[in-house]
């Protein structure tokens, strides 16, 4: 039996690198699940890695057919992004423990699908004038800088994870990424816990049968 660990933050609070490193251990044995996303591609991003990047064409399609999980949209100055979790064989909890990005609705979505005890949140934290220095030197990177869409999103942030929607879904432990080595390792050792945990309660379920 496994869990699905979603980790969440705002913009820029370096959930991309914590995944990519979160996943690469091997003592975790983590599995990723890559969401979908009608947004344009970012230059240092690859289809079916970082996103699996559809058109809304497509996504209208897995809707017809039932496959969409969770679904968020923001409506950006560059026009409605739409991104999901979609029903497409990535996630089996009785084989396999994940690790996904997400955020408070789609954990919500999650929750509801797959139990409130399977689905785990891991919320990173780092303050506001960190992740806006950190946001605009990621934008500079980009072939077309768009700074309108930067502002719009860390704006959007604050209402997305509002400490009443935080405290609503149950959301207190908060892991802060000064650094990233520490943020690493706090995450590992709370994850590990949990996996010993289930096996344990595994083995005396499989005794009491």
């Amino acid at each position: 039996m496994g869990s699905l660990y979603c980790l969440m933050g705002k913009s820029s609070t370096g959930k991309d690198t914590l995944f990519s490193r979160l996943i690469a251990d091997k003592t975790l044995g983590l599995r990723p699940v890559v969401l979908y996303t009608t947004r344009p591609k970012r230059s240092h991003e690859k289809d079916g890695r970082t996103y699996h990047f559809i058109t809304p064409q497509q996504l209208a399609e897995h809707e017809a057919a039932g496959r969409v999980i969770e679904r968020r949209t923001y409506r950006t100055v560059q026009g409605d992004w739409h991104y999901c979790t979609l029903d497409d064989g990535q996630i089996d909890l009785d084989s396999a423990s994940y690790l996904m990005i997400t955020v408070p609705s789609g954990f919500e979505a999650l929750r509801a699908r797959f139990s409130n005890e399977r689905v785990v949140p891991l919320y990173i934290w780092v303050d506001d004038d960190v992740r806006l220095i950190r946001a605009i030197s990621r934008e500079r990177r980009q072939q077309k800088p768009d700074y309108d869409e930067l502002c719009r999103r860390f704006l959007a942030d604050n209402r997305d994870f509002s400490e009443e929607m935080l405290s609503r879904l149950g959301i207190k432990k908060r892991y802060r990424n000064d650094s990233l080595k520490e943020c690493v390792a706090a995450l590992k050792a709370d994850i590990l816990s949990r996996m010993r945990d289930e096996k344990k309660a595994h083995n005396i379920e499989k005794t009491t049968d």
